[in-house]
């Protein structure tokens, strides 16, 4: 009987959806947060993009794009030593995982050029 604290295996079909899932936490909760910040405790407009707001986002951004990073390896090492199906689940997995780190740091570019709450 599988326990609920064995871990769920990099060549698992359920990681075809996992890096878009967090990806997709990722836009919600820095957009949300940002919203929300800028109602709360809008930044002083002349420090430009040195702000708290940005540096949050900024820090939530490179743990999402690390973590993903982190399973485009893990799936992409796994992948060499299996076969057949296992092989193709783990490299599709770590394709996804990379578009999705890929998608991440891209859409958190502006947060290094441009201040929060224009």
């Amino acid at each position: 009987m599988m326990s609920t604290m064995q871990r769920l295996h990099l060549t698992h079909p359920l990681h075809f959806v996992i890096g878009l899932t967090l990806w997709s936490g990722w836009f919600v909760t820095v957009y949300g947060g940002h919203a929300v910040a800028c109602e709360v405790i809008p930044p002083d407009p002349e420090k430009g993009v040195f702000t708290l707001i940005n540096a949050m986002l900024l820090l939530v951004s490179v743990a999402a794009t690390a973590l993903l990073a982190l399973l485009t390896v893990g799936c992409w090492r796994i992948a060499k030593r299996h076969e057949g199906r296992l092989r193709f689940n783990a490299r599709l997995s770590a394709g996804l995982y990379l578009f999705s780190a890929l998608g991440v740091a891209f859409a958190a570019l502006p947060v290094l050029g441009i201040p929060p709450c224009l």
